[in-house]
């Protein structure tokens, strides 16, 4: 019925998308979803370039880097998706996942990626370790590298800087670019503070 996968995937994607009333959150995940997975590249795929001329403009297209699990992510690669694609791409963050070699944890904090990236996303998921206390400093070090792209998307527009603000409570004495050494300071000593508060309850 369909001259390519890529066409048989969006064909179904946007019937369903059409079906459930075009939520604001819907989202795609391609078969080519990084770098590493595009012939011969993410700019000259055909499969991709399909993918961004058939699928509806309001559905999200999941990527996660150059690789599955990307040690970096810069503007540049995401401005080459953007334009195959035809919007912002939603990043699938592999970087702490674990659950292909579990013998690993990871428990540094949130690095790797370039400042400014977020007005080039439509979003941002965290694949986090299987063990869930193993998150904490992932999980607080992602919300540090967030407030410090909000405080840089609002420095032109003093409304936006007043949402900015609102959002950065106690870390928001950290100024200026997101610092991943300070952000994983700040996420110890409230871990160990919630480690405390824990051993503290009745029963602990």
């Amino acid at each position: 019925v369909f001259a390519s996968l890529a066409q048989a995937q969006a064909s179904v994607a946007n019937e369903v998308y059409r079906e459930l009333g075009q939520p604001s959150v819907f989202l795609f995940c391609p078969t080519e979803y990084c770098g590493s997975l595009c012939s011969p590249s993410p700019s000259k795929s055909c499969y991709l370039l399909t993918l961004g001329q058939e699928l509806l403009p309001g559905i999200g297209v999941i990527w996660t880097g150059p690789k599955v699990v990307s040690r970096e992510l810069s503007a540049t690669l995401l401005e080459e998706v953007e334009s195959v694609l035809g919007r912002c791409p939603v990043i699938w963050d592999n970087l702490y996942a674990n659950d292909y070699d579990c013998r690993r944890v990871f428990l540094g904090p949130y690095t790797g990626r370039a400042p400014g990236l977020m007005p080039k996303l439509r979003g941002l998921l965290l694949n986090p370790n299987c063990e869930l206390q193993a998150n904490f400093i992932p999980i607080h070090t992602l919300g540090s590298w967030f407030q410090s792209e909000l405080r840089s998307c609002a420095q032109p527009d003093h409304a936006g800087m007043e949402t900015a603000a609102s959002l950065g409570d106690s870390q928001d004495t950290q100024k200026g670019s997101y610092s991943p050494q300070e952000a994983l300071e700040l996420a110890l000593f409230d871990w160990v503070a919630e480690i405390n508060r824990q051993a503290l309850e009745p029963g602990r």
